[in-house]
């Protein structure tokens, strides 16, 4: 049986991530003549009913990336990744920008930087992963004051830097895709 949680790769025309996609939604690009070219695996089939005149069955096959029709009405170079703890730590690949031991997710905490109380704020910049004993050691004190220097520095990740951090169940042709693309600086390559 098919997993549930599989997503399919949305792209514009011209090969820019757009989203990640359920496989009816992805069923309903199809059937709408939407999807202008296809890459990857093959991933799942559909059967419709069967034509009245001819007696044939719709099958609709749908493959990991898609590519559909129109150009989208957004730069997507202007976004800026939305900023989760689940994605910091994967930019971050789980390792404390303080003591550079690698801890499992639930073991981490968001760094600010310049602390709110120094009026840091909280943008992609400004944060990186931290142990919870470093991040109470540090307090609200930078790095400078608490004599905690940064092992890493933070970035903001690419368009196809985020659509690897949104989804943790990427299909390898997918993830091949996407990789192809990331900046040759993203800690993603490591």
């Amino acid at each position: 049986m098919l997993e549930v949680r599989l997503k399919v790769l949305k792209l514009s025309a011209q090969g820019l991530p757009q989203s990640w996609i359920s496989l009816e939604q992805a069923v309903l690009h199809y059937a709408s003549d939407e999807v202008r070219w296809e890459m990857g695996a093959r991933v799942a089939t559909f059967h419709g009913g069967h034509n009245a005149i001819t007696g044939n069955q719709s099958i609709i096959t749908v493959n990991s990336i898609i590519g559909t029709k129109g150009v989208p009405n957004i730069n997507p170079f202007n976004l800026k990744p939305g900023l989760t703890n689940g994605k910091l730590f994967a930019r971050d690949r789980n390792v404390c920008a303080y003591c550079g031991d690698h801890f499992h997710e639930e073991e981490l905490t968001r760094e600010h930087i310049i602390p709110f109380a120094q009026n840091g704020i909280d943008t992609w910049m400004n944060v990186v992963t931290a142990c919870r004993a470093c991040n109470h050691r540090k307090s609200s004190r930078t790095p400078e004051q608490a004599n905690m220097p940064l092992l890493y520095t933070p970035y903001v990740p690419s368009l196809w830097e985020d659509f690897i951090l949104r989804n943790r169940r990427i299909l390898a042709d997918q993830m091949e895709f996407l990789m192809a693309h990331v900046p040759r600086t993203s800690r993603l390559l490591v």
